[in-house]
């Protein structure tokens, strides 16, 4: 996007601020020391919000303003799944922009990761763990089995993700066409590729399934 002289122009402070939000963004996924029980995975529904907690506590510290930190907790409220992006009190327009830019690697770093289908048992397992420690409703995220998560995943792209990072960032994923802005998406072919292996593995699960009944 710099490169490509788009407006507002980044600036050195807002890229140090872009870096810390992405540092800390998964930071509400650890466990205090005296946190004894289960794995980080319980925090899942509320990682979020501990990790805004924790950039405040850890940057305070290091000196940062007010401001400055405000606005790293502005980025990471972006990579919430149910965010309302509106009423995130961005200060500015550079701010949005980077944040958005958070949330639109959040989501295709995890789905074009070359490892994505071989991770979403485990995923389920996380999710399940997050079920079990919430006391808030989380139908949202908890599926019967791990094959009817990896059944819905293509869903999830289809209909979250995808206008998600098309519509409600800005479509900042352009910008990683290379070259720009004609050329080819890694991160959009590694996805297609994964949704790809993963129909035909759930696809071969259900053929064996009513095979033994």
């Amino acid at each position: 996007r710099h490169f490509a002289g788009v407006r507002p122009v980044l600036t050195p402070k807002m890229f140090e601020l872009g870096l810390l939000a992405i540092l800390a963004h998964d930071t509400g996924y650890l466990k205090r020391t005296e946190d004894t029980e289960g794995t980080g995975a319980k925090y899942t529904l509320v990682h979020v919000r501990r990790s805004g907690e924790f950039a405040k506590q850890f940057l305070s510290e290091k000196g940062y303003n007010v401001s400055d930190t405000h606005s790293v907790q502005n980025m990471i409220r972006c990579t919430g799944v149910n965010a309302d992006l509106n009423a995130i009190p961005f200060t500015s327009d550079l701010e949005r922009v980077v944040g958005f830019g958070l949330g639109t690697a959040d989501l295709l770093g995890q789905m074009a990761a070359s490892d994505y289908v071989e991770k979403l048992p485990v995923l389920y397992l996380e999710f399940a763990e997050a079920a079990r420690f919430s006391d808030m409703s989380s139908k949202s995220i908890v599926f019967d089995s791990a094959e009817e998560l990896m059944r819905n995943t293509p869903i999830f792209w289809q209909t979250y993700v995808w206008p998600k990072v098309q519509t409600d960032f800005g479509g900042l994923y352009r910008f990683l066409n290379d070259p720009y802005p004609d050329g080819p998406n890694c991160y959009l072919d590694s996805v297609a590729a994964n949704l790809s292996r993963l129909r035909k593995r759930t696809a071969r699960s259900s053929c064996r399934t009513r095979r033994s009944r």
